[in-house]
Order: structure tokens, then sequence, then C-alpha cells
């Protein structure tokens, strides 16, 4: 966990972000594949309430990055002040 913390700093990340090593939220979620494995890439949209906002089950890895951006919009979360 000390790692994802020194992680979220270096790119001065305002939310926490999750390692899973027991698979247990993966198994919460539904997203376990391959007899239990690993878990299929899913984006989480958590609102500051905690309420779930949206599940991307469709993540791809090249566009990522472009795709949050584009869905943060959408739900109308306001970009961060620098």
């Amino acid at each position: 966990m000390k790692k994802n913390t020194e992680f979220a700093k270096s790119l001065e990340l305002d939310y926490p972000i999750l390692s899973d090593l027991d698979k247990s939220v993966a198994k919460a979620f539904g997203v376990l594949k391959a007899m239990g494995l690993y878990a299929a890439r899913n984006t989480v949209y958590i609102g500051a309430d905690g309420k779930i906002l949206y599940v991307d089950r469709d993540v791809s890895p090249g566009t990522a990055g472009k795709d949050l951006v584009a869905r943060l919009q959408e739900l109308g979360i306001p970009r961060r002040s620098e």
C-alpha cells in the first residue's frame, strides 16, 4: 500500500488508488476472470458521497486516460483547478 501512496503523490492525485492484493474488491464487483486468477480491467467512478456513479467495463489501456477525462466530463465532475 505504501507504493500506491507514493505513486499517487508522484502524480499529484487528489484521490485514492486501490491495490487489491487479496482480490476481495474484485470478487465484490464480480470482475474476476480466468478461474479467479486476475481481474478484468474496469474503472469505477465513485462520487464524493461514496455512491457509484458509473462502472466502465470496456477499458482500453491505450485510451484509458482520454476516456477517463471524457467520462468525468459526462458525469459533470468539474476539472480540478491548477
